[in-house]
């Protein structure tokens, strides 16, 4: 057999067969000035022998809404929401950020976007979204003496000697002499930030508070003369004559005058003046024991009594007698100086079986100094 090719398949035949093929109908042809159209698929349009995509984006020919933005692709386009919107639907709702904490203290939502905000005494950190820190201190703080940095603020702080004004700012010289009136033995000076004492002339500052006399009998300064002994008080000195005695007394020694029996003047006068000089301070509190007198002779079966001969017209004193040989000076009522007391302390001795009296005074010269300590 013999395989004949055939439209659809083939045909087995003898071998002395033969196929006779009829002739193919003429093929109809289209005028020239009519040409097939090329036809494409939806969304692409025809270009030579091939289609190329439309972008309806480029030619409008989309149905987006005017919050969406047109994306184009192969064959059509897509509507899509900007950055920070959401679709629904067919509109772009914005999104609030904030709903899911992103800042770490204050966020703002803005359309399409979202701000962080830190609290006062903190700034943004690089990530946009913490919050660090502010080192006011560092950057100009209103503190006028010193600054204390925090988390999220500052303190101010001030010096010794001041105090922090109303406005946390400001440091206010403190008045340590108003606080109390002991700061000080004589004035306390109010000064920025501290206080000093001061003490009256003739005194000197002993430590920070303490006034001390001078004793310008010792340093020498003084001007007293040759003639002159220097007697120190509080806050000067005195300058009184080597020989203290009036008549009718003659001088026996330093500070000793005696009045002899053989002059007739002598009749009822002490037999024998002492000269002494003291000083007090003002205000003194009273009464007060200021001098004792000791009996420097004591004369058997001799009975003694002390009493202020003159020099008290104002009742300022009185004698408290310890015992038989010695009494106590005692300031009455305060005084205040400058001021000076002459008392003439007289020691009355008798002796009744010998019928004996006798007496002798200690002449006191009391100054009072004008300052109060």
């Amino acid at each position: 057999m013999k395989c004949f090719n055939h439209y659809g398949g083939y045909l087995c035949l003898p071998r002395s067969a033969s196929v006779i093929p009829a002739p193919e109908p003429p093929t109809p042809s289209l005028p020239e000035s009519q040409p097939e159209p090329y036809q494409c698929p939806l969304g692409y349009k025809p270009e030579g022998d091939s289609c190329t995509d439309i972008d309806e984006c480029e030619r409008d020919e989309h149905d987006c809404q005017p919050s969406q933005e047109c994306i184009n692709t192969q064959g059509s386009f897509n509507c899509q929401c900007p950055d920070g919107y959401r679709k629904v639907g067919t509109e772009c709702i914005d999104i609030d950020e904030c709903r899911y904490r992103y800042c770490q203290h204050r966020c703002v939502n803005v359309p399409g976007s979202f701000s962080c905000q830190c609290e006062p005494g903190f700034q943004l950190a690089g990530n946009n979204r913490s919050c660090i820190d502010v080192d006011e201190c560092g950057m100009g703080a209103p503190c006028q003496h010193r600054c204390y940095n925090t988390y999220g603020t500052f303190l101010c702080r001030c010096d010794q000697g001041y105090e922090l004004g109303a406005d946390g700012y400001a440091c206010n010289d403190i008045d340590e002499c108003s606080y109390s009136s002991f700061l000080c033995q004589h004035q306390c000076v109010n000064e920025p930030g501290k206080f000093s004492c001061v003490c009256p002339e003739g005194y000197q500052l002993l430590g920070t508070r303490l006034c001390q006399d001078v004793n310008e009998c010792e340093t020498g300064a003084h001007e007293c003369t040759d003639a002159q002994n220097c007697v120190n008080i509080h806050g000067g000195y005195k300058c009184v004559d080597t020989d203290p005695c009036n008549e009718p007394y003659v001088q026996v020694s330093d500070n000793r005058c005696m009045c002899p029996v053989t002059n007739p003047a002598c009749h009822g006068l002490p037999y024998f003046i002492v000269h002494r000089y003291m000083s007090v301070t003002s205000e003194r509190s009273v009464p007060s024991d200021i001098f004792q007198i000791h009996a420097t002779s004591v004369y058997p079966g001799a009975n003694n009594s002390f009493r202020i001969r003159t020099g008290d017209e104002n009742g300022d004193f009185y004698i408290r007698q310890i015992n038989n040989i010695s009494a106590m000076l005692v300031l009455a009522r305060a005084v205040t100086g400058p001021k000076e007391y002459v008392l003439d302390l007289e020691m009355v001795s008798v002796n009744l079986v010998m019928s004996y009296q006798s007496s002798s005074a200690l002449r006191l010269s009391i100054y009072v100094g004008p300052h109060a300590f």
